[in-house]
């Protein structure tokens, strides 16, 4: 379930939503620093579900998606991001967000949605603002794996639907991310 304003308690410390008026508009911020590589938070109270515009993929497979059913569904998307939600491991229990670059007190949390996403439900044009930005949001299974490593993490799932689309071994790609 995602939060809403009128019943919004944060479901993680240090971490809070900022509503805005307008679709899409809020998202989740930092109430205090983070050095790169902190975990921010596990993942749990997670629930299997369909692929939808909250939920994240998990898996390769087309049913492998999850609801966060916490504020963490505010975490919008960036191109040039500054978290990741590392859904590497085979165990559910070892799944969680961690940042990649240092975060300032106020600052937005974003992740690059293709790092979970193969073939989003609903793509939409990016309005990150960021120099290295692809334009059109629709899932890693449009982009290049050049684009996918310029970005910090990939999930191994979708490294391996690139492999198989691409019929190339991602490996050494894999252990730098």
């Amino acid at each position: 379930m995602k939060p809403s304003q009128e019943n919004y308690i944060p479901s993680h410390p240090g971490l809070a939503v900022q509503f805005v008026p307008g679709e899409f508009r809020s998202s989740l911020v930092a109430t205090r620093s983070y050095k790169a590589g902190e975990l921010l938070a596990p993942l749990e109270g997670l629930t299997k579900g369909p692929k939808r515009y909250t939920s994240v993929q998990c898996g390769p497979g087309e049913s492998d998606h999850i609801e966060l059913n916490s504020d963490l569904v505010y975490i919008n998307h960036s191109c040039e991001p500054n978290t990741a939600f590392d859904l590497s491991s085979p165990n559910p229990q070892n799944w969680h967000l961690r940042t990649l670059k240092p975060i300032e007190t106020g600052e937005a949390l974003g992740f690059f949605y293709p790092s979970t996403e193969w073939d989003m439900d609903q793509p939409f044009k990016c309005e990150c603002g960021a120099p290295s930005c692809i334009g059109v949001i629709k899932g890693a299974r449009y982009l290049s794996l050049r684009q996918l490593a310029a970005r910090q993490f990939v999930n191994s799932y979708i490294l391996e639907l690139i492999s198989q689309r691409d019929g190339q071994f991602t490996g050494k790609l894999q252990s730098r991310l």
